[in-house]
């Protein structure tokens, strides 16, 4: 016999309003957990070493060389873009989503994409500049020491960009990073909300942890596999000393490493994708449980 259907437990009257900030401060937490992977995954994107390393002899070299904390390079950076990335997609989403909520029973998953999609372009452009900052800081210790640009945290970054640069700096590679914020939200975001709507549906897990864990592991994969190509020309445009166009940039990626360049560090962009996205929501998910809680509701 089939399961019976089930809903998400909500209690009654209108959709509970959570505070906006809400999935910046878990994508927050979920940074300090994954920032060595990420920090591995922009090195072996921007490597250019002869033999290539891998994951593992990444992670080697950068102990080696910087010892245990060299992991955290950049840290203040993350965080940063966290707190306005993720908070601008995160807080944007889940209002359209209050407000399709309070006009239908349930928005159609071809309307979270929509709504996800919209909130990621928004938080691309919001988080542009902490994120061009975080590839730097992360990139730093693989350059050669001339070529370092040593920035001693994220508002010292931020003012020597502007100092030395210009304001233009702050939003180099905006348009390729809100094409890969437009696809992560919605493959991230609305595959989650999907997912663990298709559990609790058709499945007899209950809303709580296992229900989360799997949703956000299935969510983490589908965004990694769709953001593949576009993170690795972001990370590659941000990290750049020189000034390209998209196409030509493309062309020479092309010329000098093939269709090879399309899913480069796909391991390690989900290896780090992946507990990042179930860290966040899972974090997201306790997040509004407190906040129920402590709001009186029932569940």
């Amino acid at each position: 016999m089939a399961p019976p259907k089930k809903t998400e437990l909500r209690p009654a009257g209108p959709p509970i309003h959570y505070p906006f900030w809400f999935g910046g401060s878990a994508s927050c937490f979920a940074a300090c957990v994954t920032h060595p992977l990420d920090l591995v995954k922009v090195r072996l994107q921007t490597q250019h070493a002869t033999p290539r390393r891998n994951m593992l002899q990444m992670f080697a070299h950068v102990v080696r060389a910087d010892g245990f904390f060299g992991l955290y390079r950049g840290i203040s950076a993350s965080l940063l873009r966290q707190l306005t990335y993720s908070t601008t997609r995160f807080g944007v989403y889940e209002e359209l989503k209050g407000i399709a909520a309070s006009a239908r029973s349930s928005p159609s998953f071809p309307t979270l994409v929509a709504m996800a999609s919209a909130s990621g372009f928004l938080g691309g452009v919001a988080g542009n500049p902490a994120d061009v900052l975080n590839v730097r800081m992360q990139h730093d210790a693989a350059l050669p020491p001339s070529e370092r640009r040593n920035y001693k945290h994220a508002l010292d970054g931020l003012a020597r960009m502007v100092r030395d640069e210009g304001w233009a700096s702050l939003w180099r590679g905006v348009w390729p990073n809100s094409m890969r914020a437009v696809l992560m939200t919605a493959s991230q975001l609305a595959s989650y909300d999907g997912f663990k709507r298709a559990l609790l549906q058709h499945t007899t897990l209950e809303d709580n942890l296992a229900t989360h864990f799997t949703a956000s592991f299935m969510a983490g994969f589908v965004a990694t596999t769709i953001c593949s190509p576009v993170d690795v020309i972001k990370t590659r445009i941000m990290s750049a000393s020189e000034r390209k166009g998209l196409a030509r940039f493309l062309a020479d990626i092309y010329n000098v490493e093939g269709l090879g360049w399309v899913f480069k560090g796909w391991a390690p962009s989900f290896i780090r994708l992946g507990p990042h996205t179930i860290a966040t929501f899972l974090f997201l998910e306790q997040h509004k449980k407190i906040y129920r809680r402590l709001r009186g509701y029932s569940n």
